[in-house]
C-alpha cells in the first residue's frame, strides 16, 4: 500500500475550477465527483470539504476517509483529475459506508464519457 504523494494530489485552485467546468460529473446523497482527462497517464484528487458538512472533526475524518479509499483503490481511477466533494449527507456516513459509496460512484463515472 502506498501513500498518497504530492504529485497525486490537486493543489491549486485553477486545477479545481477547470475540473468544475469541463468535467462528467456523477451526484450521490453524500458527494460530488468530477472528472477531466489529463494529459499523462497520472491520477490526481482533490478532496473538499466545507464547513456546511459538519464541525473540523467532522471534515477532517471525511477526508481521512476518503484519502484512505483512494490508497486502497488506486486502480478503480482511470488516468485524469477528480474532484470529489463531501455533501451535508456524508457527515453521518462511517468509512466503510463512504468506502462503498465512493466504488460505486467511481464504477458510474467510469462509465460516462469525459
Amino acid at each position: 500500500m502506498s501513500g498518497f504523494p504530492k504529485h497525486e494530489r490537486l493543489l491549486k485552485r485553477t486545477d479545481f475550477l477547470r475540473i468544475s467546468r469541463q468535467g462528467s460529473k456523477v451526484q450521490t446523497s453524500g458527494f460530488i465527483i468530477l472528472r477531466t482527462e489529463s494529459p499523462g497517464p497520472a491520477v490526481r484528487i482533490g478532496i473538499t470539504v466545507s464547513g456546511k458538512v459538519g464541525n473540523a472533526v467532522t471534515r477532517n475524518r471525511l477526508k481521512r476517509c476518503v484519502r484512505e479509499f483512494y490508497r486502497h483503490n488506486k486502480s478503480l481511477f482511470a488516468p485524469g483529475d477528480y474532484s470529489i466533494i463531501a455533501r451535508q449527507g456524508s457527515a453521518s456516513l462511517e468509512c466503510r459506508d463512504v468506502c462503498r459509496e465512493l466504488g460505486r460512484t467511481l464504477q458510474r463515472l467510469q462509465k460516462q464519457p469525459c
